[in-house]
């Protein structure tokens, strides 16, 4: 694996007040021993030290991403935090990251694409995966990262599988976010894995790609002059016009369910997006500096001050900068209403 690409640019507006535009989920370590961000270069060394690690982010989150990983900096990692100007979703992210990587690995070099705020276990089992990926992404494929379902969950995307290839199964289709129905059909059929948004392209399979599915993308590149190899000096100045003539799409769209060359590799590890506050409360440890908890059960605290609790049972408590979020659980789908109102007033 010659590169790993770390997709940070999200607000994480479903973590409120924890996660907010001004400090991001990526940032957060919820009780861990790590950030979620600096989890995933830890991920993405795990499989290769000596790998090319570019970060694509918010140009307003560069200079606290490169705090996050300057310790990874000065043992020796070879890391690049690239800026946005804006947000496009991630096909423009990744087509940016894959630029700059052209100078610097083969094309046939591989580029492992991770986000910043999965939570993922085991690593070895994580590293065993990308290294069944790795070969079939040798082979030409766009190798993809299918969960087994554990629940009829309708909160993510599907990979219906196909034949087997090589160490996985070519991709059949991939699936919208499904209604319960559908979603309960899925698990029962055995075809069907949650998508990860995780995926492994070689260098020259990408490229490929982008020219072939997503010219709106490549043509502001290419007018701006950085096909033809602009330095990262170059990059910053050029990059905002550049951002103002591309679409907002995903890479899903863009190329993952256009393409006739995706394959999937079947997950051992565990994977979780972390993407409510009734999984946070799941997954990880509560965090203040005292709980009191009187006659309760089941509630869980996220806080920046101490906080007491009687005779109330299954809430969740979070305080973070002068805001106070309490919620029944159950009740995670309402936060981004919330946080709408909030901004709305």
């Amino acid at each position: 694996m010659e590169a790993i690409l770390i997709l940070a640019g999200g607000s994480g507006t479903r973590l409120w007040p924890a996660s907010s535009s001004n400090h991001p989920k990526q940032f957060l370590s919820f009780g861990l021993e790590r950030s979620f961000l600096q989890n995933a270069v830890e991920r993405g060394l795990s499989v290769n030290p000596q790998a090319e690690v570019v970060i694509v982010t918010a140009e307003i989150y560069r200079e606290e991403t490169l705090a996050q990983v300057s310790s990874y900096l000065e043992r020796g990692a070879r890391i690049t935090v690239l800026g946005e100007p804006m947000g496009r979703n991630t096909a423009p992210a990744i087509f940016l990251g894959a630029l700059y990587l052209k100078r610097r690995i083969p094309g046939e070099g591989r580029i492992l694409i991770l986000s910043a705020d999965h939570l993922i276990s085991p690593l070895d089992s994580f590293v065993r995966d990308v290294r069944k990926a790795a070969n079939l992404g040798a082979s030409g494929w766009i190798t993809v990262f299918g969960i087994p379902p554990s629940s009829p969950h309708t909160g993510y995307g599907y990979i219906e599988r196909g034949e087997e290839e090589g160490e996985g199964y070519r991709v059949h289709a991939f699936k919208e976010k499904p209604d319960r129905a559908t979603a309960e059909r899925y698990l029962r059929s055995g075809r069907f894995y949650w998508n990860s948004g995780m995926f492994l392209f070689s260098m020259q399979t990408l490229f490929e790609e982008f020219d072939q599915n997503a010219s709106d993308i490549v043509k502001p590149f290419q007018a701006a002059g950085f096909l033809e190899g602009s330095s990262i000096e170059q990059y910053s100045s050029r990059l905002p016009r550049v951002y103002e003539s591309l679409p907002s799409i995903s890479v899903d769209y863009a190329i993952l369910e256009r393409s006739h060359r995706v394959a999937m590799v079947p997950a051992t590890f565990s994977w979780n997006d972390v993407g409510s506050w009734d999984e946070v409360a799941r997954l990880l440890p509560r965090e203040a500096p005292q709980i009191i908890e009187l006659e309760g059960k089941g509630n869980y605290v996220y806080s920046e001050i101490p906080v007491a609790l009687c005779g109330v049972e299954d809430l969740i408590v979070v305080i973070r900068d002068g805001k106070a979020l309490v919620l029944k659980k159950g009740s995670s789908q309402l936060v981004r209403d919330v946080v709408s109102r909030f901004n709305s007033v």
